[in-house]
């Protein structure tokens, strides 16, 4: 009887061991997927034409927001009040880069973002380029992109696009640091573009 129990009590002090070891493992892969670069890799089309990769979201603290050119009210909105708060948070244009990404690829070429972005910021670049490529690093960034005939009668004509309306927030190296609402309080959003310079 007493050998059973020595068994058993190390078989107890095993299974705890294991049970450590498994949420050390957990929790230490959670943290890593917390502390890693958001988004997936990609290979798309800057305004000017050259390429871009997910390398130009990690150089430095980076705001990103997604939208498209025939986009009524949001993204003009949005990226004339982001414009505003780089030039307010970091006037020389040192600290902090920033992208407008189409979710409507098939209409938003890269010649037409640099059309659209140039007439709102001299600080924002746009990026599209093959519908089948943006969409993934759409996707792959958790963004909301669907599109929205205007005529529910002709699904196959005019459209609009129905997306996630949010400034992502990353830190230096492409991690995650939050977003900016679109409609959030100028100042808050200022302060949150702030405090992303400062790591």
């Amino acid at each position: 009887m007493k050998t059973f129990r020595i068994v058993l009590w190390l078989a107890v002090v095993i299974l705890a061991g294991v049970l450590a070891w498994l949420t050390l493992e957990v929790t230490r892969s959670k943290q890593q997927v917390a502390e890693g670069p958001f988004g997936v890799p990609f290979e798309l089309v800057a305004q000017d034409g050259s390429p871009i990769t997910e390398a130009a979201f990690r150089d430095k603290p980076t705001a990103v927001f997604f939208g498209f050119t025939h986009c009524p009210e949001v993204c003009p909105t949005t990226l004339f009040e982001l414009n505003t708060w780089l030039h307010q948070v970091d006037p020389d244009g040192t600290k902090l880069n920033a992208y407008f990404v189409s979710v409507d690829p098939e209409r938003d070429t890269p010649e037409l973002m640099g059309q659209y972005v140039s007439n709102v910021s001299d600080r924002i670049r746009g990026i599209s380029g093959p519908p089948a490529k943006v969409m993934e690093m759409v996707k792959g960034f958790r963004v909301l992109a669907r599109k929205v005939p205007v005529d529910e009668k002709n699904p196959g004509g005019d459209y609009t696009m129905d997306h996630t309306a949010s400034i992502f927030l990353l830190k230096d190296g492409g991690r995650f640091a939050g977003t900016i609402a679109y409609g959030e309080d100028p100042a808050a959003a200022a302060m949150k573009l702030e405090n992303l310079t400062k790591g």
